[in-house]
């Protein structure tokens, strides 16, 4: 499994149009490419950024959805207006909330 955290950087009145712009791709693109596993988007409450956080089965299958045509113009017009910042990582740790009496109170991720 492999994780990636990429932070976009973005003035605030283009913030919901990035949010709009990602979600589209990953909805419609990138969530069918093989390996995908899952995504997440974070918008900072300030209106300065965007985070997207998405789990890979393997970095072959992140790299060979980069090589698919189809999500890059989706990019091309996120980094016309937005800077971000990669991040590529390895899950060593998960923790939850535990009640009292040791079970998880969160739902499972």
């Amino acid at each position: 499994m492999i994780v990636f955290i990429n932070v976009f950087h973005v003035d605030q009145p283009n913030q919901q149009r990035l949010v709009d712009i990602l979600t589209k791709v990953t909805g419609e693109i990138v969530s069918k490419a093989p390996g995908f596993v899952s995504s997440t988007l974070h918008r900072s409450t300030d209106g300065s950024k965007v985070t997207m956080y998405a789990k890979w089965a393997s970095l072959a299958d992140y790299e060979a959805m980069r090589q698919d045509p189809a999500p890059r113009p989706y990019l091309e017009e996120a980094l016309s207006f937005a800077t971000f910042d990669p991040g590529m990582y390895e899950v060593v740790g998960e923790f939850r909330s535990k009640t009292t009496d040791g079970k998880s109170k969160s739902p499972p991720l």
